[in-house]
């Protein structure tokens, strides 16, 4: 990876790109009330099971995809049908698109003429870095650590936890996400899918919890 590469996959997704993500929990904020989620050790299983068997991992497939559907806006628009055809929750589906349009538009200065605007966001993603050449295993894993931090960061406000409590869950899930993403290098959209109920549940719960914080 050269160093300008590094540079824009460092800002692409860094917190501070506007893309919105601190207003989501994926479900979270349920578990939370709920009491599934109580402390940085719970949080850590919440997000391993998330990303080895729910939408973490058809997360990374769905970015995969889009990284070599290449500069075809016909197989990129298919693939981004398929990640909300996938979003069961409707918050989840809404999540992923509004992120992925605002990223987009956010990137407006790398953002090749021939790339929709309206993507779900590990389809931008994904796609966005093709473009740029940027190298599709570390796309795919900083995309992961990414979105990582930014359910821990919604746990740390929700529980609440401490930063330490944070920080700590963050590293027990290194080896979750190279392990992830090392995984999905090798699948195809045909296994697309998880089992991973418990956080379906949640998002489908929160659409009608009376008071939260996070739009999802």
């Amino acid at each position: 990876m050269t160093e300008s590469a590094l540079v824009r996959l460092l800002i692409w997704l860094s917190p501070a790109f506007p893309t919105g993500g601190f207003a989501y929990s994926q479900g979270i904020e349920w578990a939370v009330m709920t009491g599934d989620v109580r402390c940085g050790e719970s949080i850590g299983a919440w997000l391993s099971d998330h990303f080895r068997y729910g939408v973490g991992f058809g997360e990374a497939m769905l970015l995969r995809a889009a990284y070599r559907a290449g500069a075809d806006p016909g197989r990129l628009e298919q693939v981004g049908e398929l990640a909300l055809a996938a979003s069961v929750p409707r918050e989840r589906a809404e999540e992923t698109l509004a992120q992925g349009t605002a990223f987009l538009r956010a990137a407006q200065p790398w953002r090749p003429e021939w790339m929709s605007t309206t993507l779900p966001y590990s389809v931008a993603v994904g796609a966005l870095a093709a473009a740029h050449r940027i190298g599709e295993d570390r796309t795919c894993l900083a995309f992961l650590a990414a979105q990582s931090t930014a359910m821990v960061s919604a746990a740390v406000r929700l529980v609440p936890l401490g930063q330490s409590a944070g920080v700590a869950a963050l590293a027990g899930l290194e080896p979750v996400l190279i392990e992830v993403a090392g995984q999905a290098r090798s699948v195809s959209l045909d296994d697309l899918g998880g089992c991973g109920f418990r956080a379906e549940i949640a998002s489908m719960c929160h659409e009608t919890q009376e008071v939260r914080l996070f739009r999802s």
